[in-house]
């Protein structure tokens, strides 16, 4: 098992980087994400605390050799890589906290990837302890503190998921190729399940590093819009990234075609996102 953590500031109320939380799909840095839906809403009459379930649909970045030895349609019928990410969140207006909590739905034999957040409101020395909404005209009231951990778990080669050691040896070759801080080929011929269980994992918190940059940047950029457009200038912020990623078509029916097998009448230009 590893763990990734990072703590970062914005410069913005917390107020603010709640809504933009929820608003952050889609945008510039997040064009793997194809589809959100929320599941379940609720207030807590008791605490007076959104609950919130979303499920994401996602452009998967798992190597070709591992969809190659999964279970048929695990990964979409033409092995596209679409997979499903579980999100719930918690967020108290009152006290200044949100909690979030993202795991992955589908490979979690191969790799098990459970991302928390903890977001804080932070007055600043001589600011007034009062919300300032979502108008941001005066950042310097208030920052938003997150900080974010990662785990991360394999379990590849327990059970009958992949069988046989040689498959479990093709996939570790298959996967060295996607860190330069693994070993390549030959070296894992003498590995354990277990060593090859932290390689897949030590991959898993590579890739992390650049997906947690990209979150900050794509949820600074629905910042901005809310700062200098408020609702509406995010909203055809959404929009504009929409189509830029997906066509004026937009993302549903993008997600259905590839579900479907019919990737040649989709975009093709996936892999290079």
């Amino acid at each position: 098992m590893k763990f990734f953590e990072n703590v970062f500031t914005y410069d913005y109320s917390f107020p603010a980087v709640s809504l933009a939380y929820f608003l952050r799909y889609p945008n510039p840095y997040s064009r793997h994400v194809l589809t959100t839906d929320v599941i379940d809403r609720y207030v807590d009459p008791k605490t007076e605390r959104l609950h919130t379930i979303r499920l994401h649909l996602k452009k998967s970045k798992v190597p070709a050799g591992i969809l190659k030895l999964l279970p048929k349609g695990i990964g979409g019928s033409d092995n596209s890589g679409q997979s499903y990410i579980l999100e719930t969140t918690i967020v108290d207006i009152k006290e200044g906290w949100m909690q979030t909590e993202s795991r992955n739905m589908e490979w979690t034999g191969i790799l098990s990837v459970v991302e928390k957040q903890v977001y804080t409101r932070q007055p600043l020395e001589g600011a007034l302890e009062s919300l300032e909404g979502l108008s941001l005209d005066d950042k310097r009231s208030e920052q938003t503190q997150v900080k974010t951990t990662v785990t991360f778990r394999s379990r590849l080669g327990q059970g009958k998921l992949l069988g046989g050691k040689k498959k479990i040896e093709s996939i570790a070759e298959q996967t060295a190729d996607h860190d330069e801080e693994i070993p390549k080929k030959g070296f894992f011929s003498s590995l354990s399940t277990a060593g090859i269980q932290r390689t897949i994992e030590l991959i898993g918190v590579s890739r992390t590093r650049d997906a947690v940059l990209k979150s900050k940047e794509g949820m600074n950029v629905v910042l901005e819009r809310l700062r200098h457009g408020g609702i509406v200038g995010v909203l055809e912020g959404m929009r504009q990234d929409r189509e830029a990623a997906f066509g004026k078509e937009g993302p549903w029916k993008r997600a259905w075609l590839r579900g479907n097998g019919l990737k040649e009448r989709a975009y093709m230009d996936d892999d290079d996102n």
